[in-house]
């Protein structure tokens, strides 16, 4: 069987990882994905920790703000007392909308500056963003899920009532719903010429700064809310997000896969290497695990009778954390009898290319200042010819000479014996460990474009089916854009008296470890 991980970061990027097969069926292929939603903003390094003199201004500011706030909170829990006792309740049920925002802007761009369309009656709704007012008139920015528009608001349009609460009670960061006619003002901007408004929902507490915006990058990633309020861009990764997923869906259905849901909660912790949540089922009276693949379930599928499978769904490993990790995310694993890593190489090529073709509408994309090209074929190399490409070192001319691979690695990384990177390289127990570390280091970062690294050694892919041709390596390869490893799949070891040895090896290393 053959194993494919899939997962899309934060960029417009989309990739793939890997499982593995433990249960006698017929050859297979399985995929996941992984989809993280986080702007490119969002992602960037947390700056590091301030010295004692700043920290101690920045603990001062931070007091100050908070008094603010609750100041500024005290005054709109005013306003709304006030409001309730003029009859208003400002927390509606409903509010009718003919319109949004994006279809105002797109209906009515022909207009002429200072042309009103009177005979026209358009109902909108949305959060105040900005706010001017002068004298009898007031202009108001109101944005919605696709998009702003002003509202232009005169005194001679309004009841006295009305206008007098428009001023002294409406503040940023409200939503609102208003209707009246279009206009275009002298100056261009199209407009909602209000003739009646209601508050729906008033806001207790500021929106960030709008020149500043929010810019803490702590406070982004707990408020990804607020981050999106105060950055509308951010809310178009969640837009891709979704677009993908949606894409991912229809190209497995196209090639006739079955979608299915498998437990989250287990008994064991397996289908990969890594560290589980545990959590307590009170009735049952033990502890179970929250799943850290779909791997094993989704095997017993296969081995049920079902040919193509897949499953979206949330993967959780209590391990590190940073803008690249988080402890839980999606994955979509699919596994596919019959096949090997070869036919998973053009699988992976057609899910990338149709989700780019989705979310952008062509194969070539930019990101963060490189283009990247995913027209097919991608390039497809074997791990020891990059290294040898990177190095010139052939580490098939090693045999089994590990010492010699070391050395050879420590001359081309100028490793020093006392540093860490020694301590990891002296950890290596065959050559196929060596070259897996000088890869890692070397070779891995200038794989921008699209790139399939081929044929690893089977000391670093005990799961995976050996090479039929080549001794000493497996049918597996990774898939790599950006420097970053997208994806990982092998052609499966579905041999059961192989899968027991290996696993036997890898209990008597951790018994070792330990």
């Amino acid at each position: 069987m053959e194993a494919l991980r899939v997962w899309m970061a934060s960029s417009n990027l989309l990739g793939f990882a890997a499982s593995r097969a433990t249960k006698a069926a017929p050859a297979a292929r399985p995929l996941r994905l992984h989809v993280r939603s986080c702007s490119r903003a969002a992602a960037t390094t947390k700056p590091p920790s301030p010295p004692p003199q700043d920290r101690r201004r920045r603990s001062a500011s931070s007091s100050s703000s908070t008094s603010d706030r609750e100041s500024i909170r005290a005054i709109r829990l005013k306003k709304v007392e006030e409001l309730r006792g003029k009859g208003y309740e400002p927390y509606a049920y409903k509010w009718d909308r003919t319109h949004t925002t994006k279809e105002l802007q797109d209906g009515y761009t022909h207009l002429e500056n200072g042309e009103v369309c009177a005979d026209v009656v358009v109902s909108i709704a949305g959060r105040i963003v900005a706010r001017r007012a002068f004298g009898k008139l007031v202009f108001m920015t109101v944005r919605d899920d696709t998009g702003t528009i002003q509202l232009y608001c005169e005194k001679d349009s309004l009841t006295e009532e009305q206008f007098e609460q428009l001023k002294a009670f409406i503040d940023i960061g409200d939503i609102i719903g208003a209707n009246g006619s279009i206009k275009k003002t002298e100056k261009g901007e199209l407009s909602v010429y209000v003739k009646n408004f209601e508050i729906l929902t008033k806001s207790l507490l500021p929106l960030p700064d709008k020149y500043h915006g929010l810019t803490d990058v702590d406070k982004r990633y707990r408020q990804r809310y607020v981050d999106m309020i105060a950055n509308p861009e951010v809310a178009d990764v969640f837009r891709t997000r979704a677009k993908v997923v949606s894409e991912i869906r229809k190209t497995m259905e196209s090639f006739g896969f079955i979608e299915v849901e498998t437990p989250v909660l287990q008994g064991t912790a397996g289908g990969a290497e890594a560290r589980p949540f545990i959590t307590h089922h009170n009735s049952l009276q033990r502890d179970l695990y929250l799943r850290i693949a779909t791997e094993l379930h989704l095997k017993r599928m296969l081995v049920g009778g079902l040919e193509k499978v897949y499953e979206i769904g949330r993967i959780f490993r209590n391990e590190g954390i940073s803008t690249r990790h988080n402890p839980e995310f999606t994955t979509i694993e699919m596994y596919e009898a019959y096949s090997d890593y070869e036919s998973m190489m053009n699988l992976a090529e057609e899910i990338v290319t149709r989700c780019a073709m989705a979310t952008h509408g062509k194969l070539r994309v930019h990101y963060q200042g490189t283009e990247i090209s995913l027209e097919r074929p991608w390039r497809r190399e074997t791990m020891h010819s990059l290294v040898k490409e990177a190095t010139g070192i052939d580490f098939n001319s090693f045999g089994e000479d590990v010492e010699s691979a070391k050395n050879a690695a420590r001359a081309l990384l100028g490793i020093k014996t006392e540093s860490s990177e020694n301590i990891s390289l002296q950890a290596c127990s065959s050559v196929g460990h060596v070259l897996n570390e000088v890869f890692e280091t070397v070779v891995e970062s200038s794989l921008v474009q699209p790139t399939f690294v081929l044929d690893y050694p089977v000391e670093i892919s005990p799961l995976a089916k050996p090479h039929r041709r080549y001794a000493g390596l497996t049918e597996r390869f990774e898939l790599f854009i950006c420097g970053r490893e997208i994806g990982n799949a092998f052609s499966e070891l579905t041999d059961p008296i192989d899968q027991v040895q290996v696993c036997l090896v890898f209990l008597m290393h951790v018994n070792c470890l330990c």
